[in-house]
């Protein structure tokens, strides 16, 4: 069995406080991208291996594909095991959710695969043990996220933007970012929810300053977007990866080639 495990894009990233339990509460918009890995299940007698085009990811249950497959296995009791090769396209610790979508869609395959009868909250509860945002990809689209992300409000969405999507050669800790912010915003997104307009002064991504201080690299992407005719350019997540909104699909296309 073949899945495809989407990125997704932040419309807006509002950390609105830090919570007791050392995550935040935020407020986001997620927005699924056309950009995707590639996972390839096959049953095996009981053992879970994963191999990957990549060679910088871990093949133990520090991958949360492996990790996401004992755990539905755990729980559901399952004697039979999976062999997953993974083929990454999606950049790795680059702000488009590539190893939480890899962990979705390893358990939607799964739940497949071995012929399981869950049902939506319990697949959900699963997916928030494994990343504050892998319950996003279980359904992808577009979803207002608040709470650590995972009280999601999935809403019909058309961009009325081509999206370009770059990430320049660094990666961002999440966590160090994080841990950069202290002072919190009040929110602002919810006016976007339905506004086929796209209200784009109020896209922020209120970890974009920090990651931009630290890492002139992403500073001078969004610059070169801006010259190449984007209207409108945000860091997605903690970075690295910037998306540029343009209104026509030439300069989208002129600007991915430089």
């Amino acid at each position: 069995m073949t899945v495809r495990a989407y990125a997704k894009i932040n419309l807006g990233l509002r950390i609105l406080r830090k919570r007791p339990d050392g995550y935040h509460d935020i407020e986001t918009i997620f927005h699924q991208i056309d950009s995707y890995d590639t996972i390839e299940l096959t049953r095996t007698a009981g053992d879970i291996a994963l191999q990957s085009n990549s060679a910088t990811l871990p093949t133990d249950s520090a991958n949360l594909c492996v990790k996401a497959a004992q755990l539905l296995q755990d729980i559901s009791h399952v004697k039979e095991g999976v062999r997953i090769s993974l083929t990454k396209n999606i950049p790795v610790a680059a702000g488009l959710g590539g190893g939480s979508s890899d962990a979705a869609a390893t358990l939607k395959g799964l739940v497949k695969l071995w012929g399981l009868a869950l049902r939506n909250h319990e697949l959900k509860k699963i997916a928030l043990n494994l990343g504050s945002d892998v319950p996003f990809f279980l359904e992808g689209g577009t979803a207002f996220a608040t709470g650590r992300g995972d009280n999601l409000e999935h809403f019909p969405f058309e961009l009325p933007y081509w999206i370009l999507v770059a990430t320049p050669p660094v990666q961002v800790s999440t966590s160090w970012a994080y841990s950069q912010v202290h002072s919190f915003g009040t929110g602002g997104l919810r006016p976007v929810l339905g506004d086929p307009k796209l209200p784009l002064e109020l896209l922020t991504n209120d970890l974009e300053a920090v990651v931009l201080k630290a890492y002139p690299e992403v500073s001078n992407l969004k610059k070169v977007m801006y010259d190449l005719g984007a209207e409108f350019t945000l860091m997605s997540g903690s970075g690295s990866s910037v998306f540029g909104l343009f209104q026509e699909e030439d300069l989208a296309n002129i600007a991915a080639l430089k």
